[in-house]
């Protein structure tokens, strides 16, 4: 069923390949639902492999809506980080990715990431204080980088949403949404 929650609220949603389909898609789906746009952003144009993460395999592909040289943090009213460990792994070796994601959180915008998501995060130290949650592997890195780390399904600090793991989405994806929903939309940058 459609809503109208997020209605003209533009979501950037940050992956390359390895992403956890899942972890891209279900959220995906849910701000869709409420009426949110949803732009795929990549370091690369064309199509990004996805992994699935139960068979431990690839899975199939997606279109890339921007490349990162393309994507403006001005543009957008919020930002979602699925997980994939190579996913991640590559995103935040990515000099264009890491200064997306730290222009939208220094800009304030409501940031919502899911198991290995979070790495982006610590590259750009923008879990220093704050109270998440992640998966398991993650824990200590997220300790080392200033955060309290939790054992919860979905953790809301602020503007930052955190979850552990595919088996956490449905909360995850209903936190986002709520969060996101009471984002302002973004000023119109000429």
């Amino acid at each position: 069923m459609l809503y109208d929650t997020l209605k003209g609220k533009r979501i950037a949603i940050l992956a390359t390949d390895g992403v956890e389909r899942i972890e891209l898609t279900d959220p995906r789906r849910a701000l869709e639902s409420q009426g949110a746009q949803t732009d795929l952003i990549a370091p690369k144009r064309g199509r990004i492999k996805t992994w699935e993460g139960p068979a431990d395999q690839w899975g199939g592909s997606l279109d890339v809506d921007l490349s990162v040289a393309d994507a403006r943090a001005g543009d957008y009213h919020a930002l979602l980080l699925p997980g994939g460990i190579m996913n991640q792994d590559l995103l935040r070796q990515d000099p264009g990715a890491v200064a997306l994601v730290r222009a939208i959180v220094g800009a304030g915008k409501k940031v919502a990431a899911i198991c290995h998501g979070l790495w982006l995060l610590i590259e750009v130290d923008a879990v220093r204080g704050r109270r998440v949650t992640s998966w398991p592997s993650l824990r200590t890195d997220l300790v080392n980088a200033g955060a309290w780390c939790v054992d919860d399904d979905v953790v809301v600090d602020g503007g930052l949403v955190t979850s552990r793991g595919p088996d956490d989405l449905p909360a995850f994806c209903a936190r986002m949404v709520e969060a996101f929903a009471s984002q302002p939309k973004p000023a119109l940058v000429a």
